[in-house]
């Protein structure tokens, strides 16, 4: 391609920098360890992360070396995108031959499971997959099965292990005493075989939860969210910034003289409606809105239902196609919400769900946003049943326990398609 010819001005020591760059930052991310039970799509944002954070030490050269490299900033953008996209489909190219190599049999690990309880079955789903590359050869425990995956106590693993070739022990710690589970780890060690242990979950296990070590004492956070990482703040942040920053400068600038003066004409009573709700860990800010109802008493303690004699005309439109939330893209600007996160209540509401709704504050660890999952998928406006808030709920948490940058934009998209059909319950 034409435009690599710019950069022949480049010295073996800008190269090595380009490099050295490229390892520290994927070794920072861990990026190449490839682990048996990963794939392309699970990988998404963590490759994210390399080309964003990667792209800034790329352009911060040519940024300080402006003067002695004058390469046009096309030819800049286009190498990226040629780097990038290679390293895509060579990404995409490598999981794909290892799905095919592992359907025929190949990178295969014989596994076996000592000690039987209700993660047995949850384990099994996994070794049954042909594209993590396990062969699952049977388990052991003390109570005698008829199961054709049972193959005896754990004094017959022993001489099964030895007789035949197991890689990996897969090692249920609540069926097992201390001094067997010593005997099984000394054997294992002495025998070439990879012991891991499944801890005793009590039922608390939970797809948040992460493992912690603590000097060699492991600590389980029953709930580590995406968001609690300091990158991924960084990177929500400043997406809002400039998403938020958009709106204001090419919607808000224009639309918000034009509906200044239609709401007054409709109704008498201020332009902008402000109210106070719980944000990130229940803190208060002021929430705003473009008036779409009559001043009223019952403003912070009763949500619109539908055909409010408080709505007025204007108001019926804004609401139906969500304008009337514009406003809190300042409030993004702020810091005090996101584009994307749970819908924020009303303090009212706060009060009321947090001690009747089960987990209903794990909302409050992330920023309340302009939009949400539970909204694309029609749990907005009021609440009739105990269902809605629960189910609101739910998907709140959802969200919060997968983040990901890709997560908010399809959101985004999903919520203006939604908008522009109409929501139903939008009143």
């Amino acid at each position: 391609m034409l435009f690599f010819t710019a950069f022949n001005c480049l010295t073996l020591t800008d190269l090595l920098y380009f490099n050295i760059s490229w390892l520290i930052i994927t070794y920072s991310l861990n990026f190449y360890p490839t682990a048996r039970k990963e794939r392309f799509h699970t990988n998404l944002l963590k490759l994210f992360y390399l080309y964003v954070i990667y792209a800034l030490s790329y352009f911060a050269f040519f940024g300080i070396n402006s003067g002695r490299l004058q390469i046009p900033m096309k030819d800049l953008l286009n190498v990226l995108c040629c780097i990038y996209t290679l390293l895509t489909i060579y990404r995409i190219l490598f999981y794909g031959y290892m799905d095919a190599y592992r359907k025929q049999g190949g990178d295969v690990v014989d596994v076996i499971v000592i000690g039987r309880d209700k993660n047995l079955k949850k384990i099994r789903a996994v070794f049954d997959d042909k594209l993590m590359g396990y062969n699952y050869l049977g388990y052991f425990d003390a109570s005698p099965s008829t199961s054709p995956t049972y193959l005896g106590t754990l004094e017959d693993a022993y001489l099964y292990m030895l007789g035949n070739h197991v890689s990996q022990i897969y090692c249920t710690v609540s069926k097992l005493s201390e001094i067997e589970l010593k005997q099984l780890i000394h054997f294992a060690d002495n025998n070439f075989k990879k012991l891991k242990i499944i801890p005793d979950n009590k039922e608390v296990f939970t797809r948040a939860m992460s493992i912690e070590l603590y000097d060699t004492v492991p600590v389980l956070n029953m709930r580590m969210l995406p968001l609690e990482r300091s990158y991924s703040k960084l990177i929500k942040r400043i997406f809002d910034i400039l998403f938020s920053l958009i709106v204001i400068v090419f919607i808000l600038s224009w639309l918000t003289p034009l509906l200044c003066l239609l709401i007054k004409l409709d109704s008498p009573g201020p332009m902008f409606f402000k109210q106070q709700r719980n944000g990130v860990n229940k803190s208060v800010f002021w929430c705003h809105k473009f008036r779409t109802m009559t001043q009223s008493s019952t403003a912070n303690t009763l949500m619109a239902v539908k055909n409010d004699v408080r709505v007025t005309r204007i108001g019926k439109l804004l609401r139906k196609t969500s304008i009337d939330e514009l406003p809190q893209f300042i409030d993004v600007l702020l810091g005090h919400m996101s584009v994307v996160g749970p819908r924020p209540h009303m303090q009212y509401h706060t009060l009321q769900y947090e001690n009747s709704v089960d987990k209903y504050l794990v909302r409050h660890w992330v920023k309340p946003g302009i939009t949400g999952l539970a909204q694309i998928k029609g749990y907005r406006g009021e609440i009739i049943t105990k269902a809605d808030i629960v189910n609101r709920v739910r998907l709140d948490i959802f969200y919060v326990e997968k983040w990901s940058i890709y997560f908010d934009i399809r959101i985004i998209y999903l919520t203006v398609i939604n908008s522009l059909r109409g929501e139903v319950n939008a009143y």
